[in-house]
C-alpha cells in the first residue's frame, strides 16, 4: 500500500470497507513504518501482540491477522496507538510513565479503549507520556525522551508527546491523547497536528480513574484531519452510569465539519503575566490566525489583557496538581508496592509539596475555579471564542527544563531527608510556574473550568517547527470549534505539511 499515509483514519476506514486494502495490509503498514521511524523518535514504548481489535468468532487454526477489520465500526481495521496514561488494555501494563507501574498488567480495559475498540479500531501499540503526566514535555526517565519529527532536537510536548509524535510522523493519522493542563493541546501544536480538549463530563473516564486530576483531565486524541477527531469524540462521548458529571445529550460532530460557523466574534489576546515577552513567532501565529479569521469574514477584537487573572490561575493550577502527584505517588506504593526508587526526583518533589499543602489550601483553589468559570462567563457573554498561541514559544529542546546538577544534588538531599515538602513556603513554587508554564502559560485556563479547547497548526517558524493557535470556547461548544476548525482546514491545508525524517 504506497499511499498509506495520504489517508486520514476516516479514510482508510473507508478503503478497508470497500475492499481496496485489507485491514492486515493496513495494520503491516503502519508496523513497517513504526519499524522504520520509531528508533530515531522513540515515540512508541509498548508493542501490542497480538493487536487488540474487536474481532468475530473464528476457529483456533486461523490466522487472526486475516480476521481484523471485519467487525463494523466508522474505524473499522484502522490502526491505533493507545497513550500509555489513563488508557488502560487488559493485560498490558498501564506505565503512567513511570517504573512505579512497569511491572503491573492491567485487569481492565478502560471504558475509552471499550469505545476505540467497538469503534473498529486495531491497537498494536502504547506511547511515550511524561511520568504521571506531570510535564509539559515527554521525557521519561522510564523510557527517555520522545522527539519532535520536525527537528529531532526539540520536544514534541507533552504529556501526549509520543502519540503526537508518531501522528506527526505518519505512523498512524490518529492516536489516543489526554489533556490536564493541555496535554493534547500543546503536542498537537509542537507537532503541526489538529487537537481538541472535549468539555468536562463529554468523554467518560475511569475505571481505573474516575476523575482524573480534580475533573481537570479529559480524553481525546491528537490527528492530522479535524473531521478525524470529530468522528472520534463522537466514539467517546456519552455518560455511563457511574459518570461524575452529568454531560448534556452529545451533538454528532462529524456533521458539523463543512457547516458554516456563522460569523463569529473572537476575541485575540497574546498577553500572560507568567511569560510577559511571548515569542516573536509566537506571536506571529496568533496575528497570522487572526487575519485570516478576519478574510473568512469573523469579527476579531484584540485584548490587551486575560479576562482572569492568569497569575492566580497557575498557582491553583499547581495546588492541585501538587495534591494529584501525591495521591499518585501514595496510590502506586500501595497497590504497585512502588519504593522512591521507582519515582523520579521531580515527582517525589512535587508530591512533598502536595503533602506539605494545607487542605484548606487545596479547598481554596478548587472553589477559585469557580471566579474563572465566572469571569468565562462574563467575557462569553460578548465573544464566541477567545483566541491565543498555543505555547509561548516555539517547542523547546531536548532537555530544556533539566534540572543543573547542583539544583538536583539538592533536591536529593531534600527528598532522602524528608524535608522537600518544607519548599512549599519558599519561592520555589514561583520557580516551577516560571520553569515549567512559561513555555505553555495559555493552556490551563481551559482545565480548570472544563471549557472545551482547541489548537489549529496554522503556522511554522522558519527552521520549520509548528506552532498552533488555541481557541477557547463556552461549555459544550465542540460544534462551533469543529465547524471554524474545517473552515480553517479547508482555507490553510495542512494535510500535506509532512516533517522529512
Amino acid at each position: 500500500m504506497d499511499n498509506y499515509q495520504d489517508h486520514d483514519a476516516l479514510g482508510l476506514a473507508a478503503l478497508i470497507a470497500r475492499g481496496d486494502v485489507s485491514a492486515a495490509e493496513v495494520l503491516e503498514v503502519a508496523k513497517t513504518l513504526a519499524a522504520q521511524v520509531n528508533p530515531r523518535i522513540n515515540a512508541i514504548v509498548a508493542n501490542v501482540e497480538p493487536p487488540a481489535s474487536r474481532e468475530p468468532s473464528r476457529e483456533p487454526s486461523q490466522d487472526p491477522s486475516q480476521e481484523l477489520g471485519k467487525t463494523t465500526g466508522p474505524f473499522a481495521g484502522v490502526p491505533f496507538l493507545l497513550k500509555d496514561l489513563g488508557q488502560s488494555l487488559t493485560g498490558w501494563p498501564m506505565t503512567w510513565g513511570s517504573r512505579a507501574w512497569s511491572r503491573k498488567p492491567a485487569a481492565h480495559n478502560d471504558i475509552v479503549v471499550e469505545r476505540w475498540l467497538d469503534a473498529g479500531l486495531v491497537i498494536f501499540g502504547k506511547t511515550n507520556t511524561s511520568e504521571f503526566g506531570a510535564k509539559g514535555v515527554t521525557e521519561p526517565h522510564l523510557f527517555g525522551p520522545t522527539r519532535n519529527p520536525w527537528n529531532l532536537d526539540h520536544t514534541p510536548g507533552g504529556s501526549s508527546g509520543g502519540s503526537a509524535a508518531a501522528v506527526a510522523a505518519g505512523i498512524v493519522p490518529c492516536a489516543g491523547a489526554s489533556d490536564g493542563g493541555g496535554s493534547i493541546r500543546i503536542p498537537a501544536s509542537a507537532c503541526g497536528l489538529f487537537g481538541l480538549k472535549p468539555s468536562r463530563g463529554l468523554v467518560p473516564a475511569g475505571p481505573g480513574v474516575g476523575e482524573m486530576l480534580l475533573g481537570s483531565v479529559a480524553t481525546g486524541v491528537v490527528s492530522r484531519s479535524v473531521r478525524d477527531t470529530a468522528a472520534m469524540l463522537d466514539v467517546l462521548a456519552g455518560n455511563t452510569a457511574t459518570s461524575p458529571y452529568l454531560a448534556a445529550a452529545p451533538t454528532p460532530l462529524l456533521a458539523e465539519v463543512g457547516k458554516d460557523p456563522g460569523r463569529l466574534r473572537i476575541a485575540v489576546c497574546t498577553h500572560s503575566s507568567i511569560n510577559p515577552a511571548p515569542h516573536a513567532e509566537a506571536l506571529a501565529a496568533a496575528r497570522e490566525t487572526a487575519y485570516l479569521l478576519e478574510e473568512l469574514g469573523h469579527d476579531v477584537v484584540e485584548l490587551a489583557r486575560m479576562p482572569f487573572d492568569d497569575e492566580a490561575l497557575a498557582r491553583d493550577f499547581l495546588t492541585t496538581w501538587f495534591a494529584w502527584c501525591a495521591w499518585q505517588v501514595d496510590d502506586a506504593r500501595e497497590r504497585a508496592g512502588a519504593k522512591d526508587a521507582d519515582f523520579e526526583p521531580d515527582t517525589l518533589l512535587m508530591a512533598a509539596l502536595g503533602r506539605a499543602t494545607k487542605s484548606v489550601e487545596l479547598v481554596s483553589a478548587i472553589e477559585n475555579r469557580q471566579a474563572y468559570v465566572r469571569a468565562l462567563a462574563g467575557f462569553h457573554a460578548e465573544y464566541d471564542l477567545l483566541l491565543t498561541p498555543t505555547t509561548a514559544t516555539p517547542p523547546p529542546r531536548i532537555g530544556a527544563f533539566d534540572q543543573p546538577a547542583a539544583v538536583q544534588r539538592l533536591q536529593d538531599v531534600l527528598i532522602r531527608t524528608k524535608t522537600a515538602g518544607a519548599l512549599r513556603f519558599t519561592p520555589v513554587v514561583d520557580q516551577m510556574i516560571s520553569q515549567n508554564l512559561s513555555w505553555v502559560p495559555y493552556t490551563q485556563l481551559a482545565n480548570l473550568t472544563g471549557r472545551p479547547a482547541m489548537t489549529v497548526p496554522l503556522h511554522w517558524t522558519p527552521n520549520g517547527l509548528p506552532i498552533g493557535s488555541q481557541f477557547v470556547g463556552r461549555l459544550g461548544s465542540e460544534p462551533t470549534l469543529i465547524r471554524l476548525a474545517a473552515q480553517l482546514e479547508a482555507a490553510r491545508p495542512w494535510a500535506d505539511k509532512r516533517p522529512a525524517l
